[in-house]
């Protein structure tokens, strides 16, 4: 707005529009226009300033905050105090010639307007008045006389200004280029520009001409984010980062010391808790696939010691879980008192495996604060005790304890997994939601696939129980071997036992008899000893001997239970159908005590057979050097000689199989988690006897069984020849015979072509194996070779000459 008309304007008296701001010269006047009304105007009020400094307002970029006056335009303070004319004003650019210099004449003021047009406010200074005019002339005679004093007086506010302008950070306009000069008209040549004089402030006389207006320089765009900028500052955050967590770590692993560590780990350790993930346990197969054990889906109860609401009513708990798991209160209470571990408080402690889920589920039901349940798995056993003694049973951990789950445990029971999670503590001991955790999976154990045959195993295992309880045998055994490949298709014991209910059978119910009880062989070795005779050459199908009804080695008799008249001569056949000791010593003798103990490791004597039950006996041979007297009377008739059922078997395996051992097996394959199956390795061979002589062994040994006067007609099957050896020894008991027989019979059938041997022992007060073991021996060689559909023997066996 314009100034007040009682106040006085900073820069003076505001000259009359088109009214020149010096003192009018001396001499004649113009008319007098009418004055305007009031004393101010737009131009002048653009003029006006707070702190006297002229403006400019064609489309200055205003200074921020200098006007908040919405009717106004933005208004920019120039250095200097100079203001910009307008663009469409004529002659009002800094340097320009007047009029009259171009050759143009002045232009008169519109008629009708009363007054010529004035110069716009705000510029530094008014057009000058044209040439060859009266008032042209006083104005350049005013100036002339009052320049010097105008120039000084003009420098001097100029300097004021600056000065102001430098105080209130006022910035600088570039100033405007020198404009051409203007050429005369009259010489052609060119000339400089007229100068321009302007009145000063107070309009007391011409100045000094006014600066050249300077262009203003449009303000600066604001700067757009730079990418090249934030790329690099991201880079610099990001290995400042890196080089902090570096420097860290070799804090940590060098600066630390091992207290610092240990207190570290211990306060780790207080918060954190771990649940084991017991692996999926792998199954027990038959050879066929069928399941004779495996695992089946439980549960497991564990307490937290540390929980403080379980430790405030321990006694109550122990209590109601007594009556739901079976376990005195009293044992399941110091399951859950606190205890140190290894110098850190176990927060787990198992009160029960195996658990039936319906059994966890009321448990979970109760709701006992510090007991929980999770994810087990349970033995179970199908056939309650069927292969019970090579099966064996796992423990409460899961682990194999006894037959053939502990000794291949490991490849069973896979590898477990756990849990370690962050809790809280007292009220808040449960898992911190999106604290620590740590799963480590499971992974499944192997299935094991036996060789044995589920059919046939509880087909001779029922036999074996009839036969052994008829007897009253102490301890009973058998084995079923196929002849050509040496795996065992049975493998039975007496007593037995329920293998899903161990805790309930005696230590002595849960031997496997065949390969953990050690006996004299007795006659059963007699085969070993003429078959190793007809293998050196030493005798021959139809050698005879001659017998008396006793000998004597080393001072002690040995005596035939056959009674013969002294100087008889019995036949090879008649020697093994009789059960001649004689008979047996001497051509043992014939053979030598080295050569029989050759014979004896080549049939597998001596050593485990190494067929995969865990705790196998080696048995005992008596080396050459080491025998006595006596020695040469009871080696050759299995005395003085310790063996296994099992051992028996794999020797007459030999003979069975044209005189080639076999090592004998349990185990078939392995089955892993994803179903491969990969079979074991070849088991081991080498030949004992000739085939030719093998062959001969057979025949001889028909004797036994076929001949009516042979000590093991019991153990004839109806449409099969066999061929086998009775045999009656003393069972060993830490190194002492006992007062029972260890009777035995083992045979093969057809024996004309052996496919299956059956060795069968029992230990019995009283009775041989022609009659205790012999009956079993036919009941299970016959079901046998029926199950797998041997055909019936075509030809009768040979008739024999057993005396000569």
């Amino acid at each position: 707005m314009s100034p007040r008309d009682d106040e006085t304007p900073r820069r003076g008296t505001p000259p009359r529009r088109a009214a020149s701001r010096a003192v009018p010269p001396e001499g004649p006047e113009e008319p007098e226009r009418p004055e305007r009304r009031g004393r101010s105007s737009i131009g002048e009020a653009r003029a006006y300033t707070p702190r006297g400094r002229t403006v400019a307002e064609r489309g200055r970029t205003p200074r921020t905050g200098r006007t908040t006056d919405p009717f106004r335009p933005a208004l920019q303070v120039v250095e200097g105090g100079e203001g910009t004319p307008r663009a469409r004003q004529r002659g009002a650019r800094t340097g320009e010639p007047p009029a009259d210099e171009r050759g143009r004449p002045e232009r008169e003021p519109r008629e009708g307007t009363g007054r010529a047009r004035e110069p716009r406010e705000g510029t530094k200074r008014a057009r000058e008045p044209r040439e060859g005019t009266s008032r042209g002339r006083e104005a350049r005679e005013a100036t002339g006389k009052g320049r010097e004093r105008e120039a000084r007086e003009a420098r001097e506010a100029r300097e004021k200004r600056e000065r102001r302008a430098g105080d209130r950070d006022v910035p600088r306009v570039r100033r405007a280029p020198e404009p051409p000069r203007a050429s005369s008209r009259r010489t052609g040549k060119q000339e400089p520009a007229a100068r321009r004089t302007v009145t000063d402030r107070t309009g007391r006389g011409p100045g000094r001409e006014p600066a050249r207006r300077p262009r203003p320089v449009p303000a600066e765009p604001p700067k757009l984010a730079n990418s090249t900028r934030r790329l690099r500052l991201g880079t610099v955050l990001a290995l400042s980062l890196f080089v902090m967590i570096g420097v860290r770590l070799v804090v940590l692993q060098v600066g630390t010391s091992p207290a610092e560590v240990e207190s570290l780990v211990k306060l780790r350790n207080k918060r954190l808790s771990t649940v084991e993930l017991p692996a999926p346990r792998g199954s027990i197969l038959d050879r066929n696939g069928a399941v004779l054990a495996n695992s089946v889906e439980a549960r497991y109860i564990y307490a937290d010691p540390e929980n403080a609401q379980l430790q405030k009513n321990l006694g109550a708990t122990a209590v109601r879980l007594s009556r739901l798991l079976g376990i005195p209160a009293s044992k399941l209470a110091a399951k859950m008192q606190r205890k140190q571990v290894l110098g850190t408080w176990s927060r787990f402690s198992y009160l029960a495996r195996g658990v039936d889920i319906s059994i966890a589920n009321q448990i979970e039901a109760m709701g006992l604060k510090g007991i929980y349940t999770h994810v087990d798995e349970r033995r179970d056993v199908p056939g309650k005790d069927l292969a019970a003694n090579l099966i064996g049973f796992t423990g409460d951990d899961g682990r194999g304890l006894v037959g053939l789950e502990a000794r291949y445990d490991d490849l069973l029971h896979g590898t477990d997994g756990k849990r370690v999670y962050e809790t809280g503590k007292g009220s808040l001991n449960v898992p911190i939601a999106g604290g620590y955790e740590q799963i480590t999976a499971a992974r499944p154990g192997s299935s094991v696939k036996l060789t044995i045959d589920r059919w046939v195993q509880y087909n001779a295992q029922r036999i074996l129980n009839e036969e052994a309880e008829r007897n009253h045998a102490t301890v009973a055994g058998a084995v079923i071997l196929d002849v050509k490949t040496g795996e065992i298709v049975a493998q039975a014991s007496y007593p037995t036992y329920n293998a899903a209910q161990p805790e309930k059978s005696e230590e002595n119910e849960r031997i496997d008899v065949p390969t953990a009880v050690v006996t004299d062989p007795g006659s059963s070795h007699k085969a070993f000893v003429i078959g190793a005779a007809l293998q050196e050459g030493l005798i021959t199908p139809e050698s005879t001997q001659v017998v008396a009804p006793a000998i004597v080695r080393g001072g002690i008799p040995f005596e035939d239970h056959e009674k013969v008249t002294k100087g008889s001569k019995l036949t090879i056949a008649g020697i093994l159908a009789y059960s001649s000791n004689v008979g047996t010593i001497l051509i043992g003798e014939k053979l030598g005590k080295q050569k029989l103990y050759e014979y004896q490791q080549k049939f597998g004597l001596g050593k485990a057979t190494g067929e995969g039950m865990p705790g196998e006996s080696p048995g005992l041979l008596l080396p050459p050097d080491q025998w006595s007297g006596s020695a040469y009377g009871s080696v050759p008739i299995g005395h003085s000689v310790s063996a296994t059922l099992v051992q028996m078997a794999a020797g007459y395996g030999a003979i069975a199989n044209d005189g080639v051992y076999i090592q004998p097996h349990l185990i078939k394959s392995t089955v892993a988690g994803d179903g491969t199956e990969t079979p074991v390795a070849t088991p081991e061979t080498h030949r004992v006897l000739d085939a030719k002589v093998a062959g001969e062994l057979r025949t001889l040994l028909e004797a036994v069984t076929e001949d009516n006067e042979g000590t093991g007609t019991k153990a004839q099957v109806a449409g099969y020849r066999v061929a086998g050896k009775t045999g009656t020894g003393k069972m060993v008991v830490d190194g002492q015979y006992t007062s029972h027989n260890a009777s035995s019979f083992v045979g093969m059938a057809p024996a004309e072509n052996p496919r299956y041997v059956v060795a069968v022992s029992m230990d019995v007060a009283k009775g041989t194996g022609g009659e205790v073991s012999a009956p079993a021996f036919s009941d299970m060689m016959g079901y046998t070779l029926l199950h797998y559909f041997v055909p019936p023997s075509t030809t009768k066996p040979p008739t024999f000459k057993l005396r000569d």
